[in-house]
């Protein structure tokens, strides 16, 4: 069944306003919700706490899908790195989704490669795009492909020029739009 809507989410010091972000929404035919998360609905910059992320994320999906008239299993989550991994917890916790899209997914802090922040993946179950740069200190393409193997759904891995906020944000939203249109495909 094909996706009804996207939902997306920011990095943790940004807002839903992020050049990345537009450039997704603006390149995608489905219905798009960028939302804020807590911290920034509360004017703080500094990053949020996920109980909170995920709360607001799961609370967006499932009103975005009453908007359209759909179940939350028609809304395809993601974001861009913190954002992205919140609502990769959403759905290992339960959130119903068609897919995620993670973009600049943080695997692990910079030069921290063994604080690997993955446990949840393998309860993710839905196709899963990640799309990340080639000299991303969060996560090199190498250690992406080794752990995102341990997603519980299809993964499709695409690596642009750049590091963890590529430049080309066209790029970027085109392949989020071309994987999106694949979604739900026979």
């Amino acid at each position: 069944m094909r996706p009804a809507g996207l939902l997306l989410a920011p990095g943790s010091g940004a807002g839903r306003d992020h050049r990345t972000l537009v450039a997704v929404d603006d390149a995608t035919d489905l219905p798009t919700r960028r939302i804020d998360l807590p911290n920034r609905l509360r004017g703080s910059s500094a990053p949020d706490r996920p109980g909170p992320a995920i709360e607001r994320l799961r609370a967006q999906a499932d009103e975005l899908a009453a908007s359209l008239g759909v179940g939350p299993e028609r809304i395809v989550l993601g974001g861009r790195s913190f954002g992205g991994r919140m609502a990769s917890m959403a759905v290992a916790q339960g959130q119903p989704a068609a897919g995620l899209v993670l973009l600049s997914y943080p695997l692990h802090p910079p030069g921290k490669p063994d604080r690997l922040r993955v446990e949840h993946l393998p309860d993710v179950r839905v196709p899963v795009l990640a799309v990340s740069g080639e000299r991303d200190p969060f996560g090199s393409p190498d250690e992406l492909s080794e752990h995102l193997a341990s997603l519980g759904g299809p993964l499709t891995l695409v690596v642009v020029p750049g590091d963890h906020s590529p430049r080309d944000d066209s790029a970027v939203a085109a392949v989020v739009s071309d994987w999106l249109r694949t979604l739900g495909e026979p």
